[in-house]
């Protein structure tokens, strides 16, 4: 960790709310569609270069086993970034349900027994009444900025 003061100081206290790790997932796909665009940026060129400019000497399958070597790698390195970049909608999703509808349904249930217990029953043929819905927690206004600029605002307040 650094000690320096150019930016705060990580903790996993910051991804305590749902905006918050919004915007880290948000951005962290930004970042990696990026590195995937240039990495594609750099494959391409490395298939352009050796299609137009093959040694001499090779044959073809030489030339076949050579290019696969050089570019192959480049493939799946993008190939990688890429699915990186969708399992930041894994961790968004699983995170808020893990956190905050899962934990919100539970509690609406054991609120919803407790209220049961505390009153009396009056009718015998009436049901069991099935637990509300419980929504997903929606990001406020503070929810559109940068993972850092809430971090931000969370220690100026």
């Amino acid at each position: 960790m650094s000690t320096s003061s150019s930016g705060p100081e990580w903790s996993g206290d910051m991804l305590n709310k749902p905006e918050m790790v919004e915007a880290f997932a948000t951005q962290l796909r930004g970042v990696l569609k990026a590195q995937a665009a240039y990495v594609s940026d750099i494959r391409s060129d490395a298939e352009a270069m050796w299609r137009q400019n093959r040694p001499e000497g090779y044959r073809t399958f030489e030339a076949w086993w050579r290019h696969r070597w050089v570019c192959s790698p480049f493939g799946e390195i993008q190939e990688h970034l890429e699915q990186a970049a969708a399992l930041t909608f894994a961790l968004e999703a699983r995170y808020r349900r893990g956190r905050h509808e899962i934990p919100a349904a539970r509690r609406a249930a054991a609120l919803e027994k407790k209220q049961a217990r505390q009153t009396p029953q009056v009718g015998a043929g009436d049901g069991a009444v099935p637990p509300k819905p419980v929504q997903a927690p929606t990001a406020g206004p503070a929810g559109s900025g940068d993972f850092l600029d809430l971090v931000n605002q969370e220690r100026s307040a």
